[in-house]
């Protein structure tokens, strides 16, 4: 039980940040909707993801280890980037556009990974989402916490992939309204800024 709040908040965390509206999530879902290499291209995304978040929570968690005083900078840098993603989401929700689904899926398998892998790891969002956000949130947990933190946010990813991958089907014509990401991002939003909040606030 005493894992299950950072698990929660990791959780929470991770779903706020994968939901936004990307070029990854367009590829999946547009290769859902065309039933063709959904496996390998949600195995690629998720399978990245968890790379990613185990390399930020270890890291920033080994840098904190061995210089204390580093845990303060990345927490507030933790913040700075939330109110930021924050803010970005509102702008968003104030200006909703659709999650743009069309086009035809690639032709070939290994082309397909090819462009998950190129959307997912030539993204320098994505390295500011895993690696330096969830893991400046993670190290705050501290231990045991931060891995049950880690492993929230993973499986937000472990959901919500094969969710829009397999699911593209029936989740198509709601993915691609501009109202439904209008209330996505504005719960988005909250999310952000609850979790800054808890993240200003010094260990007791």
């Amino acid at each position: 039980m005493v894992l299950l709040s950072p698990a929660l908040a990791g959780f929470g965390t991770g779903a706020s940040l994968i939901v936004a509206i990307g070029a990854q999530n367009a590829f999946v879902l547009r290769t859902g909707l065309a039933r063709r290499w959904v496996l390998p291209v949600v195995l690629v995304c998720l399978v990245s993801d968890v790379a990613l978040i185990v390399a930020g929570v270890a890291g920033i968690g080994s840098i904190t280890a061995r210089a204390p005083w580093a845990l303060d900078v990345v927490r507030w840098l933790g913040v700075a980037f939330l109110v930021g993603y924050a803010v970005l989401a509102l702008h968003r929700a104030a200006r909703p556009s659709a999650l743009v689904a069309e086009g035809a899926s690639e032709r070939s398998p290994r082309r397909a990974v090819l462009t998950a892998m190129g959307l997912t790891w030539l993204n320098p969002h994505v390295y500011l989402d895993t690696m330096v956000l969830i893991g400046s949130l993670a190290v705050a947990q501290g231990d045991p916490g931060r891995w049950a933190f880690g492993a929230g946010a993973v499986l937000a990813s472990a959901l919500w992939f094969p969710l829009i991958g397999f699911g593209a089907a029936r989740l198509g014509r709601f993915l691609t309204k501009p109202t439904a990401w209008r209330v996505i991002d504005a719960v988005i939003a909250v999310q952000l800024l609850v979790l800054a909040v808890a993240l200003a606030r010094p260990a007791a």
